[in-house]
């Protein structure tokens, strides 16, 4: 939910167009009373002719636990502009040369300026020396040729990318710390409660609404959404917290915050409408902090993410026709869901364990595969040098073993799902 340029540059218009509208209204109420010599005002009844209404002066005190919350965390939230080198068309003689000559008529070149391709929201978490670190999320870093960073104060600074992990979407960037003053500090995401005030700490629609403030509860601790690859397909699912505090485009990366002011999740995403084209509200998603924390602390010491792999190639079995599964994989009528194995690496650890190409997996770790994606959220709860029990068909008799997990696993997911 980084915000990108087109959209922004549509928010722009609508705002210039009501400013406008505005204007106009305002000047045609001038018009009609300057020429009617007051007699306006007598068009509406009831109108006090002394003008003397006044505001009364009663004071409230607003010093609740949200405004402390806020104000313990708000100096650590930052917007991250994400910059790119800008590409340009080439002129009308080019494109007409390029296709006498078979090309593009539209051929891209790169101009070699950067210019703001999308912003999003960050939160300073860490100074250490003279560098602080900031948490955001990899969507809104990807593709950067560089960073720019907008600090509570207005000021900007450039960042630098120490790590980043597409898996979970997050991303940790340093910046100099010289004008960092505060850092936030998290909670633990296990201990939240549904139905909890939180507080959504971002840039919504990009920096000219920069340290905006949106209040909710937590509607879900642990809310399963699918994940998918560049290409579509869906890769496994995450887990997230779902609020009802209002999380915009360009509030991606900045902080969800308990009323003490302690970060307990990243804002990453919103459901704005269902696979049936129905528009929602209120449905936001936050990395728990819990996760967070277990994540940048690996980004810091090794720059990726290093996750356990069986070394596989696996499809779902619903992929498979019922005459296939039974003549190729000889399955019995009573398996109706796993994963299928396509193909197995060498010296991996599910060939040391036995598993062999057309195998089924049925179960991983003690939990029943009813979609191929499950086999990576089961992984990806290990660490390298685990063992784990699997059961698995293997021309329709059925197996049962362990693997040792010490391969890991590639970042890129190809389209038959490798694992």
């Amino acid at each position: 939910m980084a915000q990108n340029n087109g959209f922004g540059k549509f928010i722009a218009t609508a705002v210039i167009a009501g400013a406008l509208g505005g204007g106009i209204t305002y000047g045609g109420v001038s018009y009609f009373n300057n020429n009617n010599n007051g007699t306006g005002t007598e068009l509406v009844s009831g109108t006090n002719k002394n003008g003397n209404t006044k505001v009364s002066n009663v004071k409230v005190n607003l010093n609740t636990q949200a405004e402390k919350a806020f104000n313990a965390t708000k100096s650590t939230v930052v917007s991250v502009i994400n910059l790119q080198k800008q590409s340009s068309s080439d002129d009308t003689l080019s494109g007409i040369l390029g296709q006498i000559q078979g090309g593009s008529s539209s051929q891209k070149k790169s101009s070699g300026e950067l210019e703001a391709s999308s912003e999003g929201s960050g939160v300073i978490y860490k100074k250490s020396g003279n560098t602080a670190y900031i948490v955001t999320n990899n969507h809104v870093v990807a593709g950067a040729n560089a960073l720019e960073i907008i600090l509570s104060d207005g000021s900007k600074v450039s960042a630098s990318v120490v790590g980043k992990d597409a898996v979970s979407d997050l991303a940790v960037i340093k910046i100099n710390s010289d004008k960092v003053k505060k850092v936030a500090t998290f909670g633990d995401s296990d201990n939240i409660k549904v139905a909890e005030p939180v507080l959504a700490i971002g840039s919504p629609l990009g920096s000219q609404y920069a340290t905006s403030v949106t209040q909710g509860i937590i509607s879900a601790k642990k809310r399963e959404v699918p994940q998918t690859s560049e290409s579509g397909q869906q890769i496994g699912n995450a887990t997230v917290i779902q609020t009802d505090a209002a999380i915009n485009p360009g509030n991606s990366g900045g902080p969800l915050i308990n009323f003490a002011g302690q970060v307990v999740g990243i804002n990453s995403m919103k459901l704005a409408s269902d696979q049936q084209g129905t528009s929602v509200e209120g449905m936001g998603f936050a990395i728990p902090s819990n996760e967070v924390v277990m994540i940048i602390n690996q980004l810091i010491k090794n720059g990726q993410v290093i996750r356990p792999a069986l070394g596989i190639g696996y499809t779902d079995l619903s992929n498979i026709s019922e005459q296939q599964q039974r003549s190729i994989l000889k399955l019995p009528k009573s398996v109706t869901q796993g994963a299928v194995v396509l193909n197995v690496n060498a010296n991996s650890p599910a060939k040391r364990a036995g598993l062999a190409k057309y195998d089924v997996i049925t179960e991983l770790d003690g939990t029943k595969i009813t979609q191929q994606s499950q086999l990576r959220d089961i992984l990806y709860k290990h660490k390298i040098g685990d063992k784990i029990s699997v059961t698995y068909y293997h021309k329709g008799d059925k197996k049962t073993g362990s693997i040792t997990l010490n391969e890991k696993a590639t970042s890129k997911v190809l389209s038959g799902a490798s694992k």
